[in-house]
């Protein structure tokens, strides 16, 4: 799933290459991607871009009639920019392409999603807050205002795993499976470990983390191409998805814990004192 780091990449990707451009078509293909239908998407034709923001993992394309184009790529979609668009409307089919957006130029970029679970969702809206997920969105980790001190006072009283807490998209937004499990290792915490038993000096760590570990990322991924920004990511996790390689930290083998419809990796030297962790759904450490 694309995540704050490479959602923050797509949005400078988008801003050289949309804004100034005007609109001239909006081509829903698959039937489940369009989740709202006024203003209809034929609002957007003939609308120039202005801007291109980030909100979390959503992606807005701002136009110049006061509508937004919203955006988020769930699990296996994405965005493949094309220089210039094939001749002629998409045709419905079984396919990856979900929806297309063409310029006037003959640009424009499609959107795709591989597999079976349709979770891609576009939304035309006035506001941005008109969508149910950005309307719950806690605060960007990346923002100048995010300092330690909201960041501890986030976590106060939370009584949920750090995983969990740091995947939840209302306490903080635009962390996901990938990164999360990156910053547990960067800090060097269990992911099962209580949000709420945090030292400060704790906090301070796992704050450290957090901003260092994204802030990498959005470095590392600047100025990369959107067709390239998969493979990028992947390259520099050290952990996540790297299940039975050596830590990049200690040599030790990277484990993993299955969840029904999703898994996390760590290292057990960095994170849990040795102790390799049980199945998720035992919660706890293994004797």
């Amino acid at each position: 799933m694309p995540e704050l780091p490479e959602v923050e990449a797509l949005t400078d990707f988008l801003t050289e290459h949309l804004v100034g451009a005007r609109v001239a078509r909006v081509l829903p293909v698959a039937v489940s991607v369009l989740k709202t239908y006024d203003p209809p998407v034929t609002a957007l034709e003939g609308a120039r871009v202005t801007e291109v923001r980030r909100h979390g993992k959503f992606l807005d394309l701002v136009a110049d009639s006061e509508l937004h184009l919203v955006t988020h790529l769930a699990r296996a979609g994405w965005l493949q920019w094309r220089d210039r668009l094939p001749d002629g409307p998409p045709k419905p089919g079984k396919g990856p392409l979900a929806l297309r957006v063409a310029l006037e130029t003959g640009e424009g970029f499609d959107l795709t999603e591989a597999g079976t679970q349709k979770r891609l969702a576009v939304y035309v809206v006035r506001d941005p807050a008109q969508v149910p997920g950005i309307a719950r969105l806690g605060p960007d980790p990346l923002a100048a205002d995010f300092d330690e001190a909201r960041f501890a006072a986030l976590l106060t009283g939370e009584r949920r795993q750090l995983k969990g807490a740091l995947r939840d998209q209302s306490l903080i937004a635009g962390v996901g499976n990938a990164y999360s499990d990156e910053i547990l290792h960067a800090a060097k915490m269990s992911p099962f470990k209580l949000a709420a038993s945090l030292t400060p000096e704790e906090t301070h760590h796992l704050y450290d983390a957090l901003r260092g570990t994204l802030t990498e990322a959005v470095e590392r991924s600047r100025g990369v191409a959107a067709g390239r920004l998969k493979s990028e990511k992947k390259s520099g996790l050290r952990v996540h998805g790297r299940t039975g390689e050596p830590c990049p930290v200690c040599g030790d083998t990277i484990r993993e814990v299955s969840f029904s419809d999703s898994s996390l990796q760590y290292c057990p030297t960095c994170q849990t004192g040795g102790k390799p962790l049980a199945d998720r759904r035992l919660s706890r450490l293994l004797k």
